[in-house]
């Protein structure tokens, strides 16, 4: 469907992949939850360079053996698919190079493993992570031994030495977020899970990070519509999730 030309960035991403009453709240549902964090925001310079990491919410199903920048396939058919699409139809004259390298399962150990391949040697100039629910998640299990001083340990480490090798890189980090009540996620998950939220928060703030608040905009989220219709597993987004998600991620950009 052909788009009048003033029509704003979240009209592109709450047409493509929400029902009308998530299309109508999405907009507010963005504001109220991430009101005090808006003043900060990122500057996209022409031909930057956008990279997209984290674990399974960010790999959204993207086939691992295509690497080329703003790859369709290669960005999978989440959030970070979604915001690709917002950010390459609203800057054409900026010659945007967006990938996604996350990868499922993957915890904050794992990203520093991979970091030198799958970030430094890519070079963004805008590095997004969102990580932190398997660094709880697969303790519940016993497949894990990490704790919250290990998450906050190896995520200072693993920005310490990004900064170190990019110093100009712009980062934008997201809250892990659960859904309790909804699958996966129960009283079990709290308030243990809580600290995991708190300490990306501060990290954001240490690192002068731009910080999106997942978590609360989930939460507003679910005055609109049951958490099921915005997650299947109370981690994994569904559709209107995932595009709630690029919604928010877009709200960091500067026009």
């Amino acid at each position: 469907m052909e788009q009048q030309p003033n029509s704003n960035r979240r009209n592109f991403i709450r047409n493509l992949s929400l029902g009308s009453l998530a299309a109508i709240s999405l907009p507010n549902i963005v504001t109220a939850a991430t009101g005090e964090m808006k003043a900060k925001k990122v500057t996209l310079k022409k031909d930057a360079v956008i990279l997209f990491q984290g674990d399974s919410i960010t790999d959204a199903g993207r086939k691992r053996d295509q690497s080329e920048a703003n790859n369709t396939s290669a960005l999978g058919n989440g959030y970070a698919y979604l915001a690709a699409a917002a950010l390459l139809r609203e800057f054409p004259d900026k010659n945007l190079k967006i990938y996604n390298k996350g990868i499922s399962g993957n915890k904050v150990y794992q990203l520093a493993e991979r970091w030198d391949t799958d970030c430094l040697q890519i070079k963004p100039d805008v590095l997004s992570i969102l990580i932190g629910v398997n660094d709880f998640w697969h303790t519940l299990n016993g497949n894990y031994k990490g704790t919250i001083k290990t998450y906050r340990d190896d995520f200072n480490a693993l920005l310490d030495r990004t900064k170190q090798q990019l110093p100009e890189v712009q980062l934008i980090i997201g809250e892990p977020f659960a859904v309790n009540g909804v699958k996966a996620v129960d009283d079990k998950w709290f308030p243990a899970f809580n600290e995991y939220r708190v300490a990306a928060r501060e990290i954001a703030t240490k690192f002068d990070a731009v910080f999106i608040p997942y978590q609360a905009i989930y939460d507003k989220a679910q005055q609109s519509a049951p958490g099921s219709y915005w997650t299947g597993d109370g981690v994994h987004p569904a559709i209107a999730g995932a595009s709630l998600m690029a919604a928010s991620w877009m709200d960091t950009i500067k026009k």
